[in-house]
């Protein structure tokens, strides 16, 4: 390509572990890149006026940019048993949440998407950064927290409880894995840069895969969570076959994703094509 490219993505050790042999040249192609790690709801919010030329960004917010972006088949964030958790400070059943005030972490991230469909009573929701919405639970700011990343790995052991995981409740739906987040790229850019940048990008992954220390002091240098050992099981859960290429499932999954959203009023239509 011999050119220079935007990208954004996430501090999370999913998107690092992703984007790291790209990113630090461990990789034949030498192509360069101006990198922006960001909170996903940032991201979206950058999307939305199409700030970078490869960005992260939530499947639901994808809706609302697709005359922007189109989907790579490599690097996105889908899998089973990974969905957002919705959780409390005291034991809850789903259908109490109708007046409660819910920390979210972001309007139009996938989180908030899956719980306006499965709760849609829910209506009073504060927006923070994902990072902020255990301790806004904890000291009493709001009633629950609908969570992602690796809080899931961690609200237990600070004396929270799940309400509901809206993963769970999309699997036994549709049956399919949960579309979380998408690597995007404009659709401005030729065919053949889109190509070569989803290529680069599974290479970047299927190397990741092949030698699993070689990024670990880029993931430790950005995590929010420091444990080495939540690191690694946000990267097992986050990081798969999915993330190579989307293939059937996972094209089928994010499109019954936009389906859904549309018959519930929460999405407008995309533009086709959607995937690269």
């Amino acid at each position: 390509m011999n050119k220079s490219y935007t990208i954004g993505f996430s501090p999370c050790p999913n998107d690092t572990f992703i984007f790291d042999a790209m990113i630090n040249n461990r990789l034949p192609e030498n192509e360069t890149w101006n990198p922006h790690l960001l909170d996903v709801e940032a991201l979206n919010k950058n999307a939305a006026v199409g700030l970078y030329d490869v960005t992260k960004m939530s499947f639901a917010a994808f809706a609302f940019v697709s005359d922007k972006y189109q989907i790579l088949n490599a690097g996105s964030a889908l899998g089973r048993g990974c969905g957002p958790l919705i959780i409390s400070k005291s034991p809850l059943k789903l259908e109490e949440l109708t007046d409660k005030t819910i920390a979210i972490p972001g309007a139009r991230t996938t989180a908030n998407l899956l719980m306006s469909i499965f709760v849609p009573e829910c209506k009073a929701k504060v927006e923070m950064v994902f990072s902020d919405i255990e301790e806004a639970v904890l000291n009493g700011r709001c009633d629950a927290g609908l969570i992602i990343h690796e809080n899931r790995f961690t609200y237990e052991q600070k004396g929270l409880f799940k309400v509901a995981d809206l993963g769970e409740l999309w699997e036994q739906k549709t049956g399919l894995p949960i579309p979380l987040g998408c690597i995007a790229v404009k659709r401005s850019l030729s065919e053949e840069e889109k190509k070569q940048i989803d290529s680069l990008i599974r290479h970047s992954v299927e190397f990741g895969f092949q030698n699993p220390t070689a990024s670990k002091e880029y993931i430790a240098h950005h995590a929010q969570e420091m444990d080495p050992a939540v690191q690694q099981q946000h990267i097992d859960l986050y990081v798969n076959d999915f993330s190579i290429t989307l293939g059937v499932d996972g094209k089928n999954a994010i499109q019954t994703l936009f389906n859904e959203g549309k018959k519930s009023g929460l999405l407008p239509d995309v533009v086709q094509p959607i995937f690269v």
